[in-house]
């Protein structure tokens, strides 16, 4: 014998109905996520990078005084440090937006994209 709990709808399809709704939501903002852009800048912003929510570099901006043949490793250290911010935001963003869909819960195979 199975047990009732009150109030709660027999079957499983107001549930699946459910899921099937966060599911079409969270392909949604993945999409929208995955064309958004992140700007980020290091050395005062001598350097900026945009990366979009698949991670793809869409730009680098480099300020013509920070290019010193002399001091190549310190440009590079500046790149470094804004692709990693860049990619930080995005990540953070995606982990927000996908989280207010979800409520928080880990489902398997609803939000693997990042």
């Amino acid at each position: 014998m199975k047990a009732r709990i009150p109030g709660q709808p027999q079957g499983g399809g107001n549930m699946m109905k459910r899921l099937q709704e966060m599911q079409a939501n969270m392909e949604a903002k993945q999409a929208e996520l995955a064309e958004a852009e992140y700007t980020a800048s290091s050395g005062g912003g001598a350097v900026d990078v945009t990366v979009n929510g698949s991670h793809e570099v869409v730009s680098i901006k480099i300020q013509p005084d920070v290019v010193d043949p002399e001091d190549v490793e310190m440009l590079e250290d500046m790149l470094i440090a804004a692709l990693n911010e860049a990619m930080r935001k995005a990540d953070e963003t995606a982990e927000r937006e996908l989280g207010q869909i979800t409520g928080g819960l880990n489902i398997p195979g609803m939000g693997g994209m990042f």
